[in-house]
């Protein structure tokens, strides 16, 4: 087996909890990985959330470290990298004003229908991400544990995705996280994000790795190993963190 030359990740809930600060723990690792091989992050989680999650909590990475750092928001919508001063845009698949509005639309009215509208909410449960649409169930800011409670089968968000998918036939509508459905253009999902990366870095897919937890077929990690990337299955980021652990001292 090639040692690889860029290790990816999902971010929440393989390298942090939902939404939460990666733990110093992940964060050496990330670095000394960084000393290593090129790193690159690909999850639903929009821009600022990268920065705060990941960018904040690795201290004093140098230029030559955060060059290795490619960042993928929204599912690989977006993609930044290091310019030598800060993380800057190297491509963002927007959406259409028109298109926002319908997949806004068709996730309301469709969570209404099948009784999947929260009216008690922790924070919004729609948001526009700019090249993305994402659906929370339970809200934004809804507490991990009662996320992971909600739909541990999955069935949920299957019926749906299937509903809006009907609706949205020019988008791509994927199940997300533990409560989220993700919208983007067409044919625009992690696995995308993984063949931009090779075209940026030309470091071809045999010789990356990825981590994550929902490798799952219909999960939103599912198109990275269906890509043929050879994908490692995780539970949560202290999962990581040992598999980690293992891979260090063999680059």
């Amino acid at each position: 087996m090639n040692m690889p030359r860029l290790v990816a990740f999902d971010l929440d809930d393989t390298l942090a909890p939902s939404k939460a600060a990666i733990d110093p723990r992940i964060a050496a690792q990330l670095r000394a990985l960084l000393q290593r091989v090129d790193v690159a992050i690909i999850s639903g989680g929009n821009e600022q959330q990268f920065r705060s999650q990941v960018i904040a909590q690795l201290g004093d990475a140098d230029a030559t470290e955060l060059a290795r750092l490619h960042l993928l928001p929204t599912c690989g919508t977006r993609y930044l990298r290091h310019d030598g001063t800060q993380f800057a845009t190297v491509y963002a698949h927007d959406l259409s004003d028109d298109e926002k509005t319908a997949a806004l639309q068709a996730l309301h009215e469709e969570a209404e229908r099948l009784g999947l509208w929260e009216q008690s909410p922790w924070g919004e449960i729609l948001e526009d991400r700019g090249s993305q649409i994402t659906f929370s169930a339970l809200g934004q800011k809804a507490p991990g544990d009662v996320k992971h409670q909600w739909d541990p089968s999955g069935a949920k968000r299957a019926l749906l995705r299937d509903a809006v998918a009907a609706r949205l036939p020019g988008l791509e509508v994927r199940s997300g996280g533990s409560t989220s459905i993700d919208i983007t253009r067409a044919g625009i999902d992690k696995a995308h994000g993984m063949t931009a990366l090779t075209e940026h870095t030309g470091i071809p897919l045999s010789d990356m790795l990825f981590y994550g937890d929902r490798l799952d077929e219909g999960g939103n990690d599912y198109p990275v190993l269906a890509l043929g990337v050879r994908s490692v299955a995780v539970s949560g980021w202290e999962d990581t963190a040992t598999k980690l652990d293992e891979l260090l001292p063999t680059l």
